[in-house]
């Protein structure tokens, strides 16, 4: 993993802790309401033993964890994919990018395969499915219905498409995922015809079933998924480091990225982030110290050459309000525009 891509996961990282810190239950005193919840876990009160002192704040506790849940599945492991692949959010709805066109007859295919899928009449088989809804004849055009991707690129003879979902899905969400993706991949080939291969897969960005933090039994974990050997074919799906090492085409891609988690994700976190925030001098050795352990190579550069970008930009106002900004802003993420500007003003 190069150091560009290893300072946008770093980046990504510092983001989401700064998020969770801000909202992080420091008791249960600004706590809603929750009579229902506290009459409830009375009776668990044995079970929770010495392990549970204070219902209310337990409450904002799992309310917290909820929200945690929620950054990591719809921001984090989104914008970490999207790094690592290159590639980008496409919503084909409506309000976004507008529905693609599909044919009559692919529409009407797609539902004989839903019906068929749904009955158990077949099982998932890829080349069966591309070949029924890749049609190409003069049968009128219908909106395919909406659908996005999470991750989305293309190349000159491929194009890949992947939809990242909770590890613990929905009752009954396979079935809409699978007519959302055939209606998708229907598209992509009325748009591409045979130029470009079509891709659209599910992907897991772990597997809880696995006794490995990055490994995974993926037969069991599917199987563990209510409907999804049903709709879904294995090689339609990427778990765990299998979907990672996919997105950035290089091995232990998952190891590296807890690695990077684990080294910024520690008890002094806080600390740290406050001296780099507006804390020490920007060339202490407390400073780079930190940037060189977050792989903060962009903010190191700067702080390496601080001298020189004060002897060169001497008497420009503008700039000298820039170098002495904070290099994060209020929400915890890296101010590139700050380095762009300044990194010019570095001799080489």
């Amino acid at each position: 993993m190069d150091n560009q891509i290893k300072e946008k996961i770093s980046i990504e990282v510092i983001k989401t802790l700064v998020s969770r810190f801000e909202t992080f239950p420091e008791d249960a005193s600004n706590n809603r309401n929750a009579p229902f919840h506290e009459a409830f876990l009375n009776a668990f009160t044995d079970e929770f033993g010495d392990r549970v002192s204070d219902i209310p704040f337990f409450i904002s506790l799992s309310s917290w964890m909820h929200g945690l849940n929620t950054t990591l599945g719809q921001t984090f492991f989104e914008n970490i994919a999207q790094l690592l692949s290159d590639g980008e959010k496409r919503e084909y709805t409506s309000k976004k990018l507008g529905n693609l066109p599909i044919l009559k007859t692919q529409k009407d295919s797609i539902n004989d395969l839903m019906t068929d899928l749904s009955n158990s009449v077949v099982k998932p088989n890829l080349e069966n499915e591309d070949k029924k809804i890749n049609i190409d004849d003069k049968s009128e055009e219908v909106d395919a219905i909406d659908f996005s991707a999470d991750v989305y690129f293309e190349d000159e003879n491929e194009v890949v498409a992947i939809e990242l979902k909770s590890v613990k899905p929905n009752s009954g969400e396979m079935r809409g995922e699978k007519r959302k993706i055939l209606e998708g991949k229907a598209a992509f080939f009325k748009k591409y015809g045979d130029s470009k291969s079509i891709r659209f897969l599910i992907g897991f960005p772990f597997d809880p079933t696995s006794e490995e933090s990055t490994a995974s039994n993926k037969e069991k974990f599917l199987g563990s998924i209510i409907n999804m050997n049903k709709f879904f074919h294995i090689d339609e799906t990427l778990v765990a480091n299998e979907l990672w090492d996919y997105l950035s085409g290089e091995e232990n891609t998952m190891e590296n990225i807890l690695e990077i988690i684990n080294q910024i994700s520690t008890t002094d976190f806080m600390t740290k982030y406050k001296i780099l925030n507006n804390g020490v001098s920007k060339t202490s050795k407390d400073y780079t110290d930190i940037l060189k352990s977050w792989n903060l190579y962009s903010e190191l550069e700067l702080s390496e050459n601080y001298e020189l970008l004060e002897k060169n930009i001497e008497g420009d106002k503008r700039l000298i309000k820039w170098l002495n900004k904070n290099c994060f802003d209020n929400k915890g993420a890296y101010r590139f525009d700050r380095y762009n500007l300044l990194v010019d003003y570095i001799e080489n």
